[in-house]
């Protein structure tokens, strides 16, 4: 039998949440952080190796499916698990971020998005329903519902037209979503940084009623403290007994705030483009491999990191390999940035069970004061 889809609270330190996502799929503890498989594939890293750093959940874009090699084609070779060879949960954006970042290439309506491939220039119309089709032949754990994201800076009656155009949209896609048990469809949450426009768009989506609540809008350029104070008065809005995804988020100290302020899942891509660009993030800040401290070096990366990286090789090593051009040297750092990802949300979601957060937020800050930060 199929389990249905819940999230059950497990233990509470101020407003952090450790709860866990049942699913078709299995489950997912949270806060989790979810690696970016853009085109059904983690980028230099393979399957089993994503799920030993820890990962509970992977991330895929309806947009970049679509265009390639097609939700159709996927489902006709038995849907994105298999496909990729993922038999864990699968959540899908919905696309709309990306559609929006094409500018010139799409026009936008009440109806949807007409846009040019990136790829060939061919036109493609994505709706809220088309966007539900697409997913579920994706056969997507975890759907998003299609959203407008506003860019920022925007004015108020700006974010307030984008918003109440997502809030329809999302009304759309819930009554287009194919139910299934252990599947979920989640809302998300718009209105750039205005507490009134994201209060009235909360009060939108839990009327409409989904599985989950994505918090969208947010690290477009706002910056740290204004992302943090939307989320503020954002976050206790929500159902208190639904997840709460803070999405396209992001550096570590990112997480760290966002889970001491009622967030449970994030995803971002700069784990694994750090990794590819000889950027890794370890317990003392980030470290660029390519810096030529580092090319006699014996030690490895980060002393206290498991992954084959700092396990098996040096720092000297690993900046050979990337002034060498050497794939393995971004494929070594996606797999170690990949890892202390996951152990930064395990170590969370211990120090929430323990009611000990704040004291392992002071630590991680001192780390990294005291550590060999450098640019990133």
């Amino acid at each position: 039998m199929t389990e249905k889809f819940s999230f059950t609270i497990e233990a509470r330190d101020g407003a952090a949440r450790r709860g866990t996502i049942r699913t078709a799929h299995g489950a997912i503890r949270t806060p989790a952080f979810m690696p970016v498989g853009t085109a059904a594939t983690v980028k230099g890293m393979t399957v089993e190796a994503v799920r030993a750093t820890g990962a509970d959940i992977l991330l895929g874009n309806t947009y970049h499916l679509m265009l390639r090699p097609g939700s159709e084609r996927v489902k006709r070779l038995g849907g994105l698990h298999k496909f990729m060879n993922w038999p864990h949960p699968i959540l899908t954006d919905s696309g709309g971020f990306q559609v929006m970042s094409l500018n010139e290439l799409r026009t936008i309506n009440e109806e949807g998005v007409v846009f040019k491939s990136h790829i060939d220039g061919r036109r493609f119309e994505l709706t809220p329903e088309r966007s539900m089709q697409i997913q579920n032949d994706l056969d997507a754990t975890i759907t998003m519902a299609f959203d407008e994201c506003t860019p920022y800076p925007a004015t108020a009656e700006v974010a307030a037209a984008s918003m109440r155009r997502s809030m329809r949209w999302a009304r759309r896609s819930r009554e287009a979503y194919e139910e299934r048990p252990g599947y979920g469809l989640f809302g998300i949450v718009q209105g750039s940084t205005y507490e009134e426009l994201r209060l009235e768009s909360v009060a939108a989506l839990t009327d409409i009623g989904f599985e989950g609540y994505a918090i969208g809008g947010l690290a477009v350029g706002e910056g740290q403290e204004e992302m943090f104070r939307t989320l503020e008065f954002t976050a206790p809005a929500l159902p208190q007994d639904k997840p709460r995804y803070l999405m396209g988020v992001g550096k570590p100290d990112d997480l760290v705030g966002a889970v001491m302020r009622g967030v449970d899942m994030f995803d971002c891509v700069l784990p694994t483009r750090s990794g590819r660009n000889a950027q890794a993030f370890t317990r003392r800040g980030t470290v660029n491999m390519r810096n030529a401290r580092h090319a006699d070096d014996p030690r490895p990366l980060d002393e206290g990191c498991a992954c084959p990286a700092c396990r098996n090789y040096s720092r000297g090593y690993l900046n050979h390999l990337f002034k060498a051009g050497e794939m393995l040297g971004g494929m070594l750092l996606t797999w170690h940035n990949l890892q202390y990802y996951q152990d930064l949300m395990d170590g969370m979601r211990r120090s929430i069970e323990a009611g000990e957060l704040a004291t392992f937020a002071l630590d991680f800050y001192a780390a990294r004061e005291t550590g060999d930060i450098e640019p990133i």
